[in-house]
């Protein structure tokens, strides 16, 4: 398959991920002490049959669920649950839809009313390090400029990139060539052309970069128990500057109705 992708792909693939990006504000305004993961599982798979796509993770190498739910030192890969969300929690909601055969993929890290600042901050940082990255993610460069940029930035501020898990390419399939690690060296790695469509997904941790996995065979979590926080937007690279096909548009919409 084409690591560049015509403009008929790109929009497909655009079209899929604003999918993802209604998705995940959807959950989000269910997100609350007392919810049980399950729940918002049942949620983002009715809205996207709604929507007229299908749930990509459901049946997905066997993964059981439509969303990967994350909590406080799961990394990715959490499996819906009878888990309730408490007061302080952290948690990462990982989509994808396929709309017209092509792929979207996001992922968004939530707070759970009131949480720590410090773990206010792994949240804000890490999501300032996806943009970071994504400005890197331009033609001419390659992916080891994407994963310093990310890997620079959180680690000025004592945190840890997850090493063992990667972003990738997006279109008919989930995972495409390239692979996009959150670290790197500037000027190393596959070259970034114009049209390639790249899902950056930073995975931060409070502490260790170590994880291990649950026997589950899916649940991905901190060796050391800390925090994890996990962003992602699928871009398409061009010349002067990445286009971000994702939204958090949507997201922001319900979190700024919330306070209000």
């Amino acid at each position: 398959m084409s690591l560049v992708k015509s403009p008929e792909e790109i929009e497909l693939v655009r079209q899929s991920s604003l999918l993802v990006g209604k998705t995940l504000a959807e959950v989000g305004k269910h997100i609350r002490p007392g919810i049980k993961t399950i729940e918002l599982d049942k949620i983002a798979e009715e809205f996207i049959r709604d929507h007229g796509a299908f749930p990509g993770f459901k049946g997905y190498n066997g993964f059981p669920k439509t969303l990967c739910i994350s909590v406080n030192s799961v990394v990715v890969h959490g499996i819906p649950g009878n888990y309730e969300l408490k007061e302080g929690d952290i948690v990462s909601v990982d989509c994808g839809t396929i709309l017209n055969r092509y792929w979207g993929d996001s992922a968004y890290t939530f707070a759970v009313g009131e949480i720590e600042p410090r773990i206010q901050m792994l949240l804000q940082r890490t999501l300032e390090s996806l943009y970071k990255g994504i400005e890197a993610a331009v033609a001419g460069n390659r992916v080891g400029d994407i994963g310093h940029a990310i890997q620079s930035y959180v680690e000025s501020f004592g945190y840890s990139v997850v090493r063992d898990l990667v972003g990738h390419g997006l279109g008919t399939n989930m995972h495409e060539k390239p692979e996009v690690p959150n670290f790197g060296r500037r000027g190393t790695g596959q070259k970034l052309q114009e049209g390639m469509i790249l899902a950056i997904e930073p995975m931060v941790n409070l502490g260790s970069w170590h994880i291990i996995q649950d026997r589950d065979g899916w649940t991905i979590r901190t060796k050391d128990g800390m925090p994890s926080a996990h962003f992602e937007h699928d871009i398409v690279v061009l010349k002067g500057k990445a286009q971000i096909l994702s939204t958090f548009d949507f997201i922001d919409e319900v979190l700024t109705s919330r306070k209000n």
